[in-house]
């Protein structure tokens, strides 16, 4: 096994949910800047569109599917087509994922907890909305991408967890944190099942990077310098950062690596959880 290309992707065949911006742009450029062949999904038609023009004026070689990943069936049918259209399918990043506000821990502005983000007032329409995307999507997507994995025996499906698996996080609501909980448990349970078949499932858990996850609130100044303030290395994370992680496991650099949950967090987790 030569260093020198061990973590190549040159050619290979790759789906990316949530595609059009944060995390799953990053994953998008990472795979595109070094050779593969990229399907960008995303519900944000606006969004999706002026990222795929941009890449595609850059020489990258991507196409772009709009899909609702809460959509069993359409998740099938699109992955099916992109399989079809690639004539195969090496690389699946799931990574599409909401969270649509913060929990009660969170403070306001002013410095204050929202009595609406009690636990008491959390509505079970926000509930399902998080566990859809951020959870049933995750299996739906790992179970089209096995479909095709499994037939050619080899293939790498990387699911965007968050360090909200690990620990409470005062920014999130609890529906995001018991998603990307389950999330993480389904890595290890479909890694265990499909081992035998060459196909690898593993998980990158972010900390703190700048999307916009939650509204995005991270993009406030002043909620960034608070966010900082708790991570050891005393920053926030830009989404370059997460890109070599994604090639070391999209790649055969990774070839004896499944069922586990990579933390990226510069330390947070490592910290008492703070309300």
């Amino acid at each position: 096994m030569k260093l020198d290309t061990v973590f190549s992707v040159e050619g290979a065949r790759v789906i990316v949910t949530g595609a059009a911006s944060g995390l799953g742009l990053a994953f998008t450029e990472a795979m595109a800047e070094s050779g593969a062949q990229v399907a960008m999904l995303d519900l944000n038609r606006e969004a999706l569109d002026a990222q795929f023009r941009r890449l595609r004026s850059l020489g990258y070689s991507v196409r772009s599917h709009v899909l609702d990943v809460t959509d069993r069936d359409a998740v099938d049918d699109t992955f099916n087509a992109v399989a079809a259209g690639f004539g195969g399918l090496d690389i699946v990043f799931a990574n599409a994922g909401i969270d649509p506000g913060p929990g009660f821990a969170a403070l306001n502005a002013a410095g204050e907890r929202e009595p609406a983000n009690m636990l008491e007032e959390y509505s079970d329409h926000r509930w399902r909305k998080v566990i859809s995307v951020s959870l049933d999507a995750v299996f739906y997507s790992i179970r089209a991408a096995a479909r095709h994995m499994r037939a050619n025996r080899s293939g790498s499906i990387i699911v965007t967890t968050s360090v909200s698996a690990l620990r409470p996080a005062v920014t999130l609501g609890a529906a995001y944190a018991a998603a990307k909980a389950g999330a993480a448990q389904l890595v290890r349970a479909t890694a265990l099942e499909l081992a035998s078949d060459g196909v690898r499932v593993n998980a990158i858990a972010p900390g703190p990077f700048e999307t916009d996850i939650g509204g995005g609130f991270m993009h406030n100044s002043e909620v960034r310098a608070k966010m900082a303030a708790g991570v050891p290395m005393g920053r926030i994370a830009e989404v370059e950062e997460i890109k070599p992680l994604a090639l070391y496991l999209a790649s055969k650099a990774s070839s004896f690596v499944t069922g586990q949950q990579f933390v990226i967090d510069g330390g947070l987790s490592l910290s008492a959880a703070r309300a």
